[in-house]
């Protein structure tokens, strides 16, 4: 897949365990473990919007394109 989800970066840039992230997003462990492994086929952008709040990035620190 050519997008490629860096969730698992910047919770290791900020120390922060999968299950302090999705109780602060509002997203369960599992759901977590979807867009990590980049099994997700959409995101909302509320849900967007939320983890970027709680990580305090932007969405391209979360998201990559990369060519095949």
């Amino acid at each position: 897949m050519p997008i490629v989800v860096r969730i698992d970066v910047e919770l290791a840039k900020r120390k922060m365990s999968v299950g302090e992230f999705a109780e602060r997003v509002g997203l369960t462990p599992a759901n977590v473990a979807v867009l990590k492994n980049g099994r997700a086929k959409a995101v909302r952008f509320s849900t967007l919007e939320a983890i970027c709040r709680v990580l305090d990035c932007q969405p391209g620190d979360l998201l990559e394109w990369v060519d095949e």
